[in-house]
């Protein structure tokens, strides 16, 4: 199959293009560089320098024998979003709006969406699952609620078979090296804590820590990224018999900050130093989730997404970048 990779050369979207030729899929990705990194652009996938806001790229590029879509293109800082909606208006929502147009116009039937588990804001109860109330707490959260909603119109107005995968904390790397770019101004947890072992900030900030959580720091769910892309596969393939999917991807695991940094302190055998500071508006204590529905429908469950696991992949790519003389890891 010819896949398209909107978003291609970023963090996420290098995985999945390496799973997509790993399983011989012919891959075309598009991305305007915003985000992604050169080192990240597989060497066998075709690469074209281009935005989703550009309808007439996209409509040449689809018409080039492109028979589905992965799409990954968007801004996805929360904080940033509460600040500059106008950014995420116009690249998140306009851009998947011009790429929908263009599948129309092409026919192109089947799309794979990046979306996230920012739809569902405050957790009414956990483990959360795909029937957990939608109501966004900041407004990227909402640009890819309102995608989901554009891809139930599409589909029901236009034939767009589609799948939404609702990702919860995505990190750690490919277990052989083979991605090795670094996210550009990372906002989450685990890449901050990477950037202190390797000595690239003295110390990060613990948004509070006096939540009602066993240590009173705040509690996710961490999914691997290889495990994330898997998933992805696994969804191409359920659409080519089925019309659309939402669910769930996370490990269904709960780590506290302060796991985190115990576990990075061993796996790196560095200290991490960190600053408690105020709570950040809008962070719930507690976000955890259930993937049964994925489990169910496509077969999925994640393989690589202990902490440990996690955290030792990323350390590996970190030494890579930053580290002179890495240490051997068992």
């Amino acid at each position: 199959m010819k896949v398209l990779v909107t978003g291609g050369a970023g963090y996420i979207g290098a995985h999945i293009v390496l799973d997509l030729i790993n399983a011989d899929h012919e891959v075309v990705i598009l991305d305007d560089m915003s985000r992604g990194a050169e080192e990240n652009i597989h060497t066998q996938a075709q690469f074209i320098l281009g935005s989703t806001l550009d309808e007439n790229k996209v409509k040449e590029v689809l018409s080039g024998g492109v028979e589905a879509v992965v799409h990954l293109a968007a801004f996805k800082a929360a904080g940033e979003s509460m600040i500059d909606p106008e950014k995420y208006s116009t690249n998140n929502i306009s851009g998947t709006l011009c790429l929908l147009n263009a599948m129309a116009a092409t026919e192109v039937k089947t799309i794979v969406f990046s979306s996230t588990a920012a739809v569902y804001g405050y957790p009414e109860y956990l483990p959360m699952d795909e029937d957990h109330p939608t109501e966004p707490i900041n407004f990227y959260g909402y640009t890819k609620l309102a995608i989901e909603q554009y891809l139930q119109w599409y589909g029901q107005l236009k034939g767009i078979k589609f799948a939404a995968l609702r990702y919860f904390n995505a990190a750690g790397y490919d277990g052989d090296s083979r991605v090795l770019g670094l996210e550009k101004n990372p906002a989450n947890l685990l890449p901050i804590v990477m950037e202190v072992a390797s000595e690239q900030k003295q110390r990060f900030e613990l948004f509070g820590d006096d939540y009602k959580t066993p240590d009173g720091t705040g509690i996710r769910d961490y999914i691997h990224v290889t495990d994330l892309a898997s998933a992805h596969l696994l969804a191409l393939d359920y659409l080519q018999s089925h019309h659309c999917l939402t669910v769930n991807l996370a490990a269904g695991e709960s780590h506290s900050v302060l796991d985190v940094v115990k576990m990075a302190k061993t796996v790196t055998n560095r200290d991490i130093p960190y600053k408690v500071v105020d709570r950040r508006p809008g962070d719930p204590a507690e976000l955890v989730a259930t993937s049964k529905f994925a489990q169910e429908t496509l077969g999925w469950k994640p393989k690589h997404s202990t902490l440990e696991e996690i955290l030792l992949s990323m350390w590996k790519v970190y030494q890579h970048h930053f580290v002179k003389e890495p240490e051997v890891l068992a």
